[in-house]
């Protein structure tokens, strides 16, 4: 029997990550990694619900918990059949709202609640399915698949056609690519040894135990100091040698011109990209770094604020790598729009993953690019940063600096009730401390 939609719930939840400066970067000096949480219940008896999240950094999480609010009437009533026959008018009916369109439209706030409502409506159709996020999208057809996306302002960079063509030349060997992901898993590269808070000692001692641990993949972080930014490189890469990965996110610091300046000194270390040079709305700008300083790489999409933006950025050779933010984008329906003009355009993927939940947002829509869409792991790899996993009931599995698939049916953001009580803001029991 159809379900319908009967409530929605959604919370302010919360973690004091800026106690230890974890996240600490060149512009966010003092994040508490924060989620809009959002709920939908339902009227069937098995207790089904879809769990979604949407990513901030503290402040401001309570504008975010309003704009999901001013969303819920347009999910709310509807039968999840009914969102699911139609995901891409789903999509836009909540992007297209007539009277909230004026304050979006398809990015700031309204857009993050966008995220975190479509997500949960992913997440709950998986679960009726049995299956996890990535494997049910697996388990499309290619005409399916398409049928999930809205392609409005697309048209000039790919078409259904276009997308179709993609998913059916890449269909015949998903079985095996979906095989080799469960026995070898999905490389990763680490984050959390490189925050820009982080002393020496702390780098050096996190660089080891990635080491360890299988990882051969770092990014750190650089900032305005340029003298500091070649100490802190020359760091890490005499410990983790010239032959692994190392990439380097700037966090939007510099203007077009001080990019290229800055990156001057760094390329000695061979870094294999320079993350969000500059401002995330200038495509032009990052088109001009990236001429300005091959061959270290261009990467950007954490702030990407939707598909529209990666078209520009593909369309005017503005990157060399894609990093959308699963909660950024509106969900998982726009991010397969933007993983289909990235297998298009030849720009690999390699998703934000760095905040409270995203590293388990970010295994499912890599695992769909792989077994679905570009049929490649070449210069491409997970975001991971070791923080706040614990809470979910779902955690990523991360061995050997590679992420394994997750089994359990959804989209592995569900959330620990005691966590969701203690973080929440501000009257969790974390807070009250």
């Amino acid at each position: 029997m159809p379900r319908t939609i009967t409530a929605l719930t959604v919370r302010d939840i919360r973690t004091p990550t800026s106690r230890t400066l974890a996240g600490s970067d060149a512009v966010h000096t003092d994040p508490d990694y924060s989620a809009v949480y959002v709920v939908l219940k339902t009227d069937a008896r098995d207790g089904l619900e879809g769990h979604g999240i949407t990513f901030t950094l503290g402040r401001g999480n309570e504008v975010v918990v309003a704009a999901v609010r001013a969303l819920q009437h347009l999910v709310i009533g509807s039968t999840l059949e009914s969102l699911t026959a139609d995901m891409a008018e789903f999509s836009k009916r909540l992007t297209f709202e007539s009277q909230l369109r004026w304050i979006g439209p398809e990015k700031g706030v309204l857009h993050l609640a966008t995220a975190a409502i479509v997500n949960a409506v992913w997440d709950l159709w998986a679960k009726v399915e049995g299956k996890p996020v990535w494997k049910m999208v697996a388990d499309m057809t290619p005409e399916q698949l398409v049928a999930c996306i809205d392609f409005r302002y697309l048209s000039d960079a790919i078409t259904p056609a276009e997308a179709l063509e993609v998913l059916t030349r890449k269909a015949p060997a998903r079985d095996a690519r979906e095989a080799e992901m469960r026995s070898d898993g999905y490389p990763a590269y680490i984050t959390s040894a490189g925050w820009m808070g982080y002393p020496d000692e702390q780098v050096r001692a996190l660089c080891y135990e990635a080491m360890e641990a299988g990882f051969t993949r770092f990014k750190i972080k650089v900032g305005r100091d340029s003298n500091e930014n070649v100490r802190r490189t020359a760091l890490v890469r005499s410990i983790i040698g010239d032959s692994a990965w190392l990439m380097m996110d700037a966090n939007q610091a510099w203007d077009v011109g001080e990019a290229i300046e800055f990156l001057e000194p760094l390329k000695r270390f061979k870094p294999l990209w320079i993350e969000e040079p500059t401002s995330p709305d200038d495509v032009l700008g990052h088109a001009t770094i990236r001429r300005a300083v091959k061959p270290v790489g261009v990467a950007t999409g954490e702030h990407a604020a939707n598909r529209v933006i990666f078209k520009q950025l593909m369309q005017a050779g503005a990157i060399d790598f894609c990093q959308f933010d699963n909660c950024r984008l509106g969900g998982l329906s726009e991010a397969l729009a933007v993983l289909l003009m990235a297998a298009k355009f030849g720009v690999p993927v390699c998703p934000h993953a760095g905040g409270i939940g995203l590293c388990e947002y970010a295994q499912h829509v890599s695992l769909i690019d792989y077994i679905c869409i570009s049929g490649s792991i070449d210069n491409r790899a997970i975001e991971f940063a070791d923080h706040l996993h614990e809470h979910f009931l779902d955690p990523v599995v991360v061995r050997g600096g590679r992420y394994f698939p997750p089994v359990k049916a959804g989209f592995s953001i569900e959330m620990r009730p005691a966590s969701l009580d203690a973080f929440e803001y501000p009257a969790g029991s974390e807070w009250r401390k």
